[in-house]
């Protein structure tokens, strides 16, 4: 996946809202809080994302993923992918949605009104 293939397949989402910062990266939020980004890792683009316990442990050792720098370093569940090749993009898509749905569902009743999500 490209940086452009993920800010349109984030920007496709319901209500997101998108802000560049944190040294030039993609930052997609849904309701004002953060589901996904995008930066550099070496010399080509890493995907950062919320998950759940279980694709924590299980995904965060396998080869092109890792924790993601300084979120999950406070103990909260972030994943970043910095090469795509051993999840694909169908799974990277997948986990992005599940981030979002994670987000979503965290909002009050009234702000998932609001949004219409």
């Amino acid at each position: 996946m490209t940086r452009d293939e993920f800010n349109a397949f984030c920007g496709a989402m319901k209500a997101t809202t998108h802000v560049v910062q944190w040294g030039n990266s993609d930052v997609w939020k849904v309701g004002g809080k953060l589901f996904a980004l995008c930066g550099w890792y070496e010399d080509g683009p890493a995907f950062t994302f919320k998950v759940g316990d279980i694709a924590f442990e299980v995904l965060g050792d396998a080869p092109g993923i890792r924790p993601a720098p300084y979120l999950a370093s406070r103990g909260m569940k972030w994943l970043q992918v910095y090469d795509t090749e051993p999840l694909g993009a169908g799974e990277l898509k997948r986990h992005l949605e599940t981030s979002y749905d994670m987000v979503v569902a965290k909002l009050t009743k009234k702000a998932r009104a609001e949004l219409g999500v």
